[in-house]
C-alpha cells in the first residue's frame, strides 16, 4: 500500500471516529420515535417493528428490506438513521432501553 493511501486510510477513520457522536445522538433520537410506532397498531407498525426485531437479531428474526418502501419519509429516514447508529456496533438496539428486553419480547409477541 502506498504511503498516500495509508494517509487516506487513517483520514477516513479519523473522519468516522469524529463523526461517532452526531451518528448516536441521531440514531438514539430516531430509535426513541420508533419504538412508539413499532408498539401500535398501524401497518407501520408492523414494518418498524420486524425492522427493530431484525436489527436485534437479524438471523432469528429476517426482515425484508423492502417493507420500507411502505413508511413514509420521516419513518424511513428514522429507520436508517437507527440503521447506522446499528453499524457503530456500541451496544445492541434493545440496549438503548431501560427494559428493552420487555420492550422486544412485546415486539416479537405482536408481530411475529
Amino acid at each position: 500500500m502506498s504511503p498516500d493511501r495509508i494517509i487516506e486510510a487513517f483520514d477516513e477513520i479519523f473522519r468516522y471516529e469524529r463523526a461517532l457522536p452526531a451518528i448516536r445522538l441521531t440514531g438514539i433520537e430516531a430509535l426513541h420515535r420508533l419504538v412508539p410506532v413499532a408498539q401500535g397498531h398501524s401497518g407501520q407498525s408492523g414494518v418498524i417493528g420486524r425492522f427493530l426485531l431484525g436489527l436485534y437479531n437479524g438471523q432469528d428474526y429476517p426482515f425484508d428490506m423492502t417493507e420500507l418502501r411502505r413508511l413514509d419519509a420521516a419513518l424511513f429516514d428514522d429507520c436508517i438513521t437507527v440503521l447506522r447508529l446499528d453499524n457503530t456496533t456500541e451496544r445492541e438496539v434493545h440496549r438503548y432501553f431501560e427494559n428493552g428486553d420487555a420492550i422486544w419480547e412485546e415486539l416479537r409477541n405482536r408481530w411475529l
